[in-house]
């Protein structure tokens, strides 16, 4: 399931409550966004279910973008245990992120 985020305050708390999540900064007018996000959706779910998918509209939400320096779309900040981890933007790569997402997330969740 893909949570949105409405407001920082949503953002925040997500973080806190999440030991691990993605959140996916993109917009309607993005044709680019509109293809990426179901096969993010699709590898967390697969390889990393117990990493929530947040999805934040940069021009719904502009204070949500401006206040993570989110500047392109689409743009991927992943967090694990309430600190960012990885920031991507632009060109993502399915295969690159998940190589990127592997180790840390085995490491919190295969103890």
């Amino acid at each position: 399931m893909i949570i949105p985020l409405k407001n920082l305050d949503e953002l925040k708390s997500s973080v806190k409550e999440n030991k691990a999540l993605l959140v996916y900064f993109s917009n309607t007018h993005c044709n680019v966004c509109k293809v990426l996000k179901p096969k993010i959706h699709e590898l967390l779910t697969e390889e990393f279910p117990l990493m929530q998918m947040y999805y934040c509209d940069t021009i719904e939400s502009p204070h949500v973008a401006a206040q993570n320096s989110i500047f392109a779309v689409p743009t991927i900040v992943i967090y694990f245990d309430g600190k960012e981890f990885l920031r991507k933007s632009r060109n993502i790569g399915i295969m690159e992120l998940q190589k990127d997402i592997e180790r840390p997330y085995s490491l919190m969740f295969n103890n």
